[in-house]
């Protein structure tokens, strides 16, 4: 998932996070919501958060969008 495409789909992702990153916090949302560079800013507080270097950040954020996408293409 590239920078675009997250800035695209935050509002989608944005309701999938706290099932995989409990530490995120409606606070935390917020802030990313007024981020000028959501995905950046995300990426960010997944690193101070977890531990994650930013290459494991992105390979998180893409395992997300992965698992909503097939889960919602089941669905439909």
């Amino acid at each position: 998932m590239n920078k675009s495409m997250f800035e695209e789909k935050w509002k989608l992702i944005r309701g999938e996070i706290n099932t995989r990153w409990s530490l995120m916090v409606e606070y935390d949302l917020v802030k990313v919501d007024k981020a000028e560079v959501k995905f950046d800013k995300f990426v960010t507080m997944l690193q101070v958060k977890y531990g994650y270097t930013r290459q494991q950040a992105r390979e998180e954020i893409a395992k997300l969008w992965s698992e909503y996408e097939s889960n919602h293409r089941t669905k439909n």
